[in-house]
């Protein structure tokens, strides 16, 4: 059994074997010798929907009922948990590659028509499935979505996503001011709206509601304040905003709220810093606002091919990780101002980033970050992220060597670390060989 499983009483059904790489804990806090765990030849088994074993093949192989066939993915596979995306919308996806401007030009130029789109529910239904098949493509088990203003944008995602069995948090935009008339709510409707998707979705089966505010300078403090308030009545649900992305927001926001300290504490003063609030990017937070991120219990959610694409920043991953208030930092694709739904390219531009901050990231770290890192972020670390038993059985297969040139140049890899490099810097959506949600293989590329 792996350090730190949990015991499981569920009998398994099926069980896959490779190299099996997982974490155990923080590697930013205890460093990668105490918390990474690679296994170059490991069976994974699972049954009801959970891990039910996890260890050396040799180990588990004779715990196995009799019969039970197990599927070998070879030595140049990697079995890991599915990767998790804490920013992304959904809506977006028709206009993922939009050219250019900044943020708020881009928001009116190609954003709010696309999302105008969405009252059609026929329409939002058939973006979703294209949505979340690129997340099983690209080995994405988990992501938590912005919908539109329209409620039924949420019912066509939870729709799809129940569908697949998959856990997923999401919710429908609050917008009251500063955009076309077209995608406005009230603060009344909006608060209406959410609470009865809150009532339709919330905790069934997998779903999880996150509360979404856009930002800040698309709703009025009334809507701040309401949309506090409805969050203190649901306390489970997720809270999902943006946050000091641009500089030019940034000094819109202290234009509109000129009482308030910060940005981060428009949200903070209409009790919106929480756990479970997860702040999409993050990039120009003042070390105040990342102390009551930490002393809140807060997330940031990195988002770096969205932050190059759009020329908002570099976000400082190591200041977020400071030792003596560490931040939860979970890691987005935000499509589609995101480049990408392929973690493995999010994790080399976040690489790119943190060099660009004087900071080497090691591939170690940010393997946890694409798991069981932004599985923390979440506060559903105790769900997804890992592998071990009692986890739920989300499982992404890597292939090691998906093109010519990853390879060769595997060929003169000298360990895992060197190894888990050159699929983040190289590999994209080809890498992704399986997709397991719940145990249940949802997508497959193996090569033939």
């Amino acid at each position: 059994m792996a350090v730190g499983a949990r015991v499981s009483h569920a009998v398994p059904t099926a069980a896959i074997r490779g190299p099996v790489l997982t974490f155990t804990g923080d590697p930013f806090k205890e460093g990668l010798d105490h918390t990474m765990v690679y296994e170059t030849d490991a069976i994974v088994a699972f049954g009801d929907g959970v891990i039910t074993h996890f260890g050396p093949a040799g180990d588990v192989a004779d715990k196995l009922p009799a019969g039970l066939a197990v599927r070998n993915y070879g030595p140049d596979a990697l079995i890991s948990a599915g990767f998790l995306d804490s920013h992304v919308h959904f809506p977006q996806t028709p206009m993922i590659a939009a050219f250019g401007a900044q943020l708020l030009d881009w928001l009116n130029t190609y954003t709010y028509p696309t999302e105008r789109r969405y009252a059609d529910k026929a329409f939002a239904s058939a973006v979703a499935r294209v949505f979340l098949q690129e997340c099983l493509r690209n080995g994405i088990t988990t992501s938590c979505v912005y919908c539109t203003v329209f409620p039924q944008s949420v019912d066509a995602l939870f729709e799809e996503a129940e569908r697949l069995g998959m856990r997923m948090a999401a919710g429908k935009v609050l917008m009251n001011r500063n955009a076309p008339d077209y995608l406005l709510d009230t603060t009344k409707a909006g608060y209406d709206d959410s609470k009865a998707l809150i009532r339709k979705w919330h905790g069934k089966n997998r779903l999880m509601y996150a509360i979404t505010p856009r930002f800040a300078v698309t709703s009025t403090p009334d809507q701040l304040e309401s949309a506090g308030a409805l969050w203190s009545e649901h306390p489970d649900c997720y809270m999902q905003t943006h946050v000091s992305e641009n500089k030019a927001e940034i000094a819109w926001v202290k234009e509109l709220f000129p009482g308030r300290k910060g940005y981060l504490d428009v949200y903070d003063h209409h009790k919106l810093c929480r756990p479970r609030a997860v702040f999409g990017h993050g990039v120009h937070l003042t070390d105040g606002e990342m102390g009551c991120l930490h002393t809140t219990g807060s997330a940031i959610s990195h988002c770096p091919t969205s932050n190059f694409f759009l020329g908002s920043g570099c976000f400082n991953l190591a200041r977020a990780k400071q030792k003596d208030r560490p931040v939860r930092v979970g890691l987005g694709t935000d499509v589609g101002a995101g480049t990408s739904f392929s973690i493995l390219s999010t994790l080399s531009e976040a690489y790119k980033a943190a060099q660009l901050n004087t900071y080497a990231l090691t591939a170690g770290h940010a393997y946890y970050l694409a798991t069981r890192g932004t599985a923390n972020a979440m506060y559903i670390d105790d769900k997804v992220g890992s592998i071990a038993p009692g986890m739920e059985a989300d499982i992404v297969v890597l292939d090691m060597k998906s093109t010519p040139i990853i390879d060769y140049r595997m060929q003169f890899a000298r360990d895992i670390h060197e190894a888990l490099f050159i699929q983040m810097t190289l590999g994209d959506d080809r890498a992704v060989q399986a997709t397991y949600i719940a145990g249940h293989l949802r997508y497959s590329n193996e090569k033939r």
